[in-house]
């Protein structure tokens, strides 16, 4: 069976503008937060471990105290595994990956730029990719 697609046509960026506090949500809408990103999406990145690399999310890092869950808490869940360091919540009613809480660095939580609205990850290129399948809390 054949089908045929369009390619997008949207150009490569280096950078995605992002507002000084930027709205995001799940795919349904259950869960809607907001997040103080005042210097841009920082360190956007994929990993190779064996949780991101089956999500394939693009992700930047943020303080815990800039996200906020401004809608949806309760349809959160959380998914820890390995070490149970790091907490990755994605909504129980869509499944959308939003963000976790670093196992590298529990200060930070790191965000699926995807859900941030108006934000296309794909339009970024040189995205690098973090050796997570060899993460050092694992020596």
């Amino acid at each position: 069976m054949s089908v045929k697609y369009t390619y997008s046509s949207k150009p490569l960026v280096d950078k995605i503008k992002v507002k000084p506090v930027h709205q995001g949500q799940c795919h349904c809408g259950s869960v809607r937060f907001s997040v103080r990103l005042p210097n841009g999406l920082i360190d956007p990145r994929r990993c190779n471990c064996s949780m991101c690399r089956r999500r394939g999310a693009i992700v930047a890092s943020v303080e815990l105290a800039d996200l906020t869950i401004e809608q949806g808490e309760e349809f959160l869940s959380l998914y820890q595994f390995n070490t149970n360091t790091a907490k990755h919540y994605f909504c129980s009613r869509c499944g959308i990956y939003t963000h976790h809480q670093r196992r590298s660095n529990p200060k930070l939580y790191a965000i699926n730029i995807a859900c941030l609205d108006g934000v296309d990850p794909f339009v970024l290129k040189n995205v690098p990719v973090l050796d997570g399948e060899d993460h050092p809390s694992d020596q």
